[in-house]
C-alpha cells in the first residue's frame, strides 16, 4: 500500500488535503478516489486513509484510523557521514535510512571531494532530508531520522548525541567490531570520504573517546562501508538477529 510523509496533526476521522509533491506522486501511481494510502508525519504511528477527492492538482484523503506500529531498531545509531561526491552521498543516506539508523550528520573533511557552505550547504542538506523521507516512505518506518545542517570536523566533535560506543572506519588502532562493545543501545559511527581521514582528524576522533574499527580484508568504499558496518552492527546487537 502507497505510503506518504505528511507534515500534520493526522487523527482518524479528519480529511487532508495531500501538498503537492504527494499529489505529483498519487497522479504517478495512477491512484483513483476510494483505493488505500498510508499517510504518517513521523510521531511513530501510521494513518491508514482512502483517497476522497482526486484531480491532476489537488487530493483529498479521509483518515480511517489510527495505528502503532514497531518497526523501529532498538539499536540508537548516529551516523556522521564525510560529504561524499554525486550520488553516492544520496545512496548512503537512503539505504542508512533503510537499514535503521536514528539521525545523520554530514561532515566536511579535508579530503572531501565536495565542499559545500552557505546557501548551497543549506539546499543540499534539505535535499537530503527529502530523500531520508522518501525512504520512510518506502521502508516503512514512522519516525523520520534528523539530518543535521552540515559541519566541519571539529565542530562536529563538540555536539555530539549521548552514546555507549563511539566508532570510526579506519586504517590505525584497529579492532574487531564484535569486540568493541557488548551490547550498546546507542551507538556513533563515523565515515570518512573517498580518501579517508586524515592522520589529525583520526587523531581527534582518537582524543575525543572514538575506537577504529575495520570490516574484513578488503577496503571498502565509502558507501559501500557505511551500509556494511550498519548491517553488521544490526546483525551483532540489533533486530537482524533471530
Amino acid at each position: 500500500m502507497p505510503r506518504f510523509y505528511l507534515e500534520a496533526e493526522l487523527a482518524a476521522g479528519k480529511i487532508f488535503e495531500l501538498p503537492t509533491d504527494v499529489v505529483r506522486h498519487v497522479n504517478v501511481l495512477r491512484l483513483r478516489e476510494g483505493e488505500e494510502i498510508v499517510l504518517f508525519n513521523g510521531n511513530g504511528k501510521s494513518y491508514p486513509a482512502v483517497l476522497q477527492t482526486l484531480s491532476k492538482r489537488s487530493v483529498q484523503a479521509l483518515v480511517t484510523h489510527e495505528e502503532a506500529a514497531d518497526n523501529e531498531s532498538p539499536l540508537d545509531i548516529t551516523l556522521i557521514q564525510a560529504v561524499s561526491s554525486g550520488e553516492r552521498m544520496d545512496f548512503t543516506l537512503q539505504k542508512s535510512v533503510e537499514l535503521g539508523v536514528k539521525r545523520i550528520i554530514p561532515v566536511s573533511s579535508a579530503r572531501s571531494i565536495v565542499k559545500l557552505g552557505g546557501e548551497r550547504a543549506e539546499k543540499r542538506v534539505a535535499r537530503w532530508q527529502e530523500i531520508v523521507v522518501s525512504a520512510c516512505e518506502q521502508s516503512g518506518r514512522n519516525i523520520v531520522p534528523t539530518v543535521s545542517p552540515l559541519m566541519g570536523f571539529k565542530e562536529m566533535l563538540q555536539c555530539l548525541p549521548e552514546s555507549d560506543v563511539k566508532l570510526l572506519l579506519g586504517l590505525n588502532r584497529v579492532r574487531s567490531l564484535k569486540d568493541v562493545a557488548t551490547q550498546p543501545d546507542k551507538i556513533v559511527f563515523m565515515v570518512g570520504p573517498e580518501g579517508g581521514w586524515t592522520p589529525e582528524e583520526e587523531a581527534l576522533a582518537f582524543e575525543a573517546g572514538f575506537q577504529s574499527v575495520l570490516l574484513g580484508k578488503r577496503v571498502l568504499r565509502t558507501e559501500t562501508a557505511a551500509l556494511a558496518a550498519i548491517a553488521a552492527m544490526q546483525t551483532l546487537w540489533g533486530d537482524f538477529v533471530g
